[in-house]
């Protein structure tokens, strides 16, 4: 049997064998690029109401002390429970990292197990990294072989990230091949996550992926100890391509393996809403500006999509609360016409807003052709403006802010880290300061330590959310 006709095991082979010095050293940067961009997130999720019902569960199901960090409470916990509570506080801000081709947010899911699991060995900062770059890695591959089908119902985040926590932990851990091949069989069985939540404005978005962080954690430690799973589990007569998706590609799972860096691909999200919003966003925001629009002179706004953003967005048509506004084509498209941003205090403050409301209700999806085709490589943002005074304009956008060819340099980075942090008073500025400090010595460190004092530096009461 050829590695060509069991991909699960060429994959599986290629994350316990990872080391530091296989990574290029563009790639190594980019990593800590998108951990202090997940930092960030992960602190602008502090107080959600959804973070706060896990991380109670945590109190009550796992230790009142332990090696890992809860960032948000700054507590400490099992590494389990550190990770389950730092994922969901991740991804609740939308302002976490995405992967295009694979429509997949690896930060979520990858650096809360990594950072527990890190943090409870003492593993060095180098470790950490290696662990990282596997679990995107794997988890892109894992998203890109279930396909567009799979998106359709399934959230990707939430099912390969339960492989990619597995993949990341596992390299940690040290997993020999055999044994890591165990893990993702291990995680696979768990891997679950469903778009039907959107409809009802539930919590359960959060849920994936604290779930896909401390499932897969928990395969690749029974693995370690002996734990047998499905050997494969992804390409498996009854394995997760052939339950959860009809366009599933096996070859995509080992896709230019150690030479084609998937994470250095990942883009970062500009506007607080989900990803699909953002190329519309952006082009309706270029017509704004050229044509010196305000919203009251919007007649129609037709957004030019693809199948997957009216898979997602379509549901949410009268949102009803800030996190379901975010999924909401009109609410982004509103708040971008009358406050020219989305950003977290915008979705907060106004999306309930009488003028937001108006340009929302005069929004409308229509699937291109174009987009449809680009998609998910490219993400595509056109736009047709119908104006008050009979003017059709027209917004192209090729390369949404955050894409790789239209990145997010260092300094925008620690700007956007250090607004998250303060959003929800997560961390002072001057831990902000210290963190990014930290972040970009990652390599250097010999042991993964607590990223944030505990307790946390008094903020000053003068203090304003951005």
């Amino acid at each position: 049997m050829t590695d060509h006709d069991h991909p699960s095991r060429t994959l599986a082979a290629f994350a316990a064998g990872l080391g530091f010095d296989d990574i290029p050293a563009p790639v190594l940067r980019r990593a800590e690029d998108l951990f202090l961009d997940w930092l960030g997130s992960t602190l602008a999720g502090k107080g959600a109401r959804p973070v706060e019902a896990i991380a109670a569960f945590a109190r009550a199901m796992g230790p009142s002390d332990g090696p890992s960090e809860i960032l948000v409470s700054r507590t400490r916990s099992s590494p389990m429970f550190a990770a389950m509570v730092n994922a969901a506080a991740s991804h609740v801000a939308e302002q976490d990292d995405v992967h295009n081709g694979s429509v997949f947010h690896p930060a979520a899911v990858v650096f809360p197990p990594a950072l527990a699991v890190a943090q409870a060995m003492g593993a060095s900062g180098r470790d950490l990294l290696v662990a990282c770059v596997a679990g995107y890695e794997v988890g892109i591959r894992v998203g890109e072989f279930l396909g567009r089908s799979h998106y359709r119902i399934f959230h990707t985040t939430a099912t390969a990230g339960t492989i990619a926590s597995a993949a990341a932990v596992g390299r940690l851990l040290g997993l020999d091949a055999q044994r890591m091949l165990h893990a993702f069989g291990s995680a696979g069985t768990q891997a679950a996550g469903l778009w039907e939540f959107l409809r009802d404005a539930a919590d359960s978005k959060q849920l994936h992926t604290a779930k896909a962080a401390a499932d897969g954690l928990a395969a690749a430690y029974l693995a370690r100890d002996g734990f047998t799973g499905a050997r494969r589990i992804l390409e498996g007569a009854q394995g997760m391509g052939a339950g959860m998706s009809r366009d599933a590609d096996p070859a995509r799972l080992t896709d230019r393996l150690g030479q084609r860096w998937a994470l250095a691909e990942t883009s970062f999200k500009f506007h607080a809403s989900c990803r699909h919003t953002h190329p519309a966003a952006d082009a309706l925001q270029q017509v704004m500006r050229t044509h010196g629009l305000q919203a009251s002179d919007l007649q129609q706004v037709t957004t030019l999509v693809h199948q997957g953003a009216l898979d997602v967005l379509g549901p949410v048509v009268e949102p009803l609360s800030v996190h379901q506004s975010k999924f909401s084509m009109g609410t982004v498209l509103g708040l971008i016409a009358v406050f020219d941003r989305a950003g977290l205090a915008e979705f907060d403050a106004h999306f309930l807003d009488a003028r937001v409301v108006e340009v929302r209700r005069k929004v409308r999806m229509q699937l291109d052709a174009e987009v449809d085709a680009a998609y998910p490589q490219r993400w595509l943002g056109k736009v047709e403006v119908l104006t008050r005074d009979g003017r059709h304009l027209h917004g192209r956008v090729d390369e949404p802010k955050g894409d790789p060819g239209n990145t997010l340099q260092r300094d925008e980075i620690e700007a956007k880290a250090r607004q998250l942090g303060a959003y929800a008073q997560g961390a002072s500025a001057a831990e902000m300061d210290a963190a990014v400090t930290r972040v970009w010595q990652l390599a250097d460190w010999p042991r993964v330590a607590a990223l944030l004092p505990s307790p946390p530096i008094s903020f000053p009461q003068t203090q304003e959310t951005p």
